[in-house]
């Protein structure tokens, strides 16, 4: 897919103010260690992932996307008035019916004038809704849309060492719940437009998809059947290989539509899933480590913020510069990968 007209005009996110360590964590889990003798650090040492961050109190997926949606509101130079879609997308979602979309949208104050509907795909839902954004704008159906995500993996997480303290489990049977303990949380959120509206603006180029759905066990989620709480149980290892494997298909696809090779892009920006998923992947596309942004080791993974979140945190720290390409690789339980390319 190629985009001909649409650039994002801002990009902002939250960083939740409390902090968990992986050692924190490890404390919480203390009688599970003692029991199993597992090593101190094991978590940290694992996934490269030092902290997390949540929000104090309890908050809706709607009321952290709505932060981040009038702070990027705040910094773009549109009319809010302007704003014609508001698309929410993240894991996390207020409830089953209505979208929580609607809720993000009446919290930033949104026109009526808006469609308003919420993209589901794991953690490439922000990915697929800006891509679906970008098909709007250059079909001439809108001018200018909002992405927002709020991911909040606390829920989640606390449910997990509960689960790991009670049951009857042993170095085996804990793997499937590990995945869970680096979860984070966060929010982002874009505004989309036409070029005319936002002249500076980082130019969207297109990008490719690619889906290996046999795969798509290795990673599930649910309410509980307790009704305690979320679950979550992944294959870790197996979802590590079939990911990277997949993101190698896509990749290939990725550098014909864009005519784009390995030195290409300037700065890459990747879904947050930690540093050995990030070296396989880096070294298996044969991609510089150099050019690696990552946020993975205080944030964790935030879902589908995460790429975003880091894409922002890049631009602030300017790790990306006026004129870069950047490419933004996503990889997605289910499975499912999008690869898109920008230019800054």
């Amino acid at each position: 897919m190629k985009f001909r007209s649409t650039v994002i005009d801002s990009l902002a996110y939250i960083s939740p103010p409390s902090v968990w360590t992986s050692a924190f964590i490890e404390e919480k889990l203390a009688p599970l260690y003692e029991r199993l003798r597992l090593p101190e650090g094991r978590l940290e040492l694992m996934t490269g992932i030092r902290e997390r961050r949540f929000w104090q109190e309890p908050i809706l997926p709607s009321e952290a996307a709505a932060q981040a949606g009038i702070k990027a509101i705040e910094k773009s130079g549109l009319d809010v008035e302007r704003i014609e879609v508001c698309i929410h997308s993240s894991v996390c979602r207020d409830m089953l019916e209505p979208a929580t979309a609607s809720f993000a949208h009446r919290l930033m104050g949104l026109s009526p004038n808006v469609q308003v509907f919420d993209v589901s795909n794991a953690c490439l839902g922000f990915l697929n809704s800006l891509s679906l954004l970008a098909a709007m704008i250059d079909a001439g159906q809108v001018k200018s849309g909002i992405v927002v995500s709020g991911e909040n993996g606390k829920p989640l997480l606390e449910r997990t060492i509960q689960l790991l303290l009670e049951r009857d489990l042993n170095r085996k049977t804990i793997k499937p719940y590990f995945a869970n303990l680096t979860i984070g949380a966060g929010a982002v959120a874009a505004i989309v437009c036409h070029e005319s509206l936002s002249p500076e603006g980082h130019r969207l180029i297109g990008g490719i998809t690619m889906a290996d759905t046999a795969n798509n066990d290795l990673c599930q989620g649910d309410a509980s059947g307790s009704g305690l709480g979320l679950e979550m149980q992944t294959d870790s290892e197996e979802m590590l290989h079939a990911g990277v494997s997949l993101a190698e298909r896509t990749w290939q696809s990725f550098k014909q539509e864009l005519a784009w090779d390995e030195d290409s892009a300037d700065r890459i920006v990747c879904h947050q899933v930690g540093a050995a998923h990030q070296r396989l992947l880096f070294d298996t596309l044969g991609l510089p480590h150099e050019r690696d942004f990552s946020s993975y080791q205080t944030f964790g993974n935030t879902g589908s913020a995460a790429l975003p979140i880091t894409l922002a945190l890049a631009a602030e720290e300017e790790a990306i510069r006026k004129g870069d390409k950047v490419a933004m690789l996503g990889i997605g339980s289910g499975l499912n990968c999008m690869m898109m390319g920008a230019r800054w």
